[in-house]
């Protein structure tokens, strides 16, 4: 794969984030989040299917999803619990 194909993955992933996806830090629940980094997985798994290449923009992105769901996993059960 050229570097030319590549960042056209790149400017494609990130247009598709950009319009069907919040930002990590505006989702406010648990089912939310969820469900952006089910739909994350599988388009890395498209990718890699597809193209055997990720963008690091979607390893990156999935890590700030993940990042949100462990803060809004530890406040409710700080709040369950304490």
């Amino acid at each position: 794969m050229t570097n030319f194909e590549k960042t056209r993955l790149d400017v494609t992933l990130q247009d598709f984030t950009s319009r069907n996806f919040e930002k990590p830090s505006d989702c406010r629940n648990l089912e939310q989040i969820r469900f952006y980094i089910r739909e994350l997985c599988l388009k890395i798994e498209e990718y890699e299917t597809r193209f055997d290449y990720v963008p690091e923009l979607a390893y990156k992105l999935l890590t700030r999803y993940n990042m949100v769901q462990n803060s809004l996993l530890y406040e409710d059960f700080h709040n369950t619990y304490a």
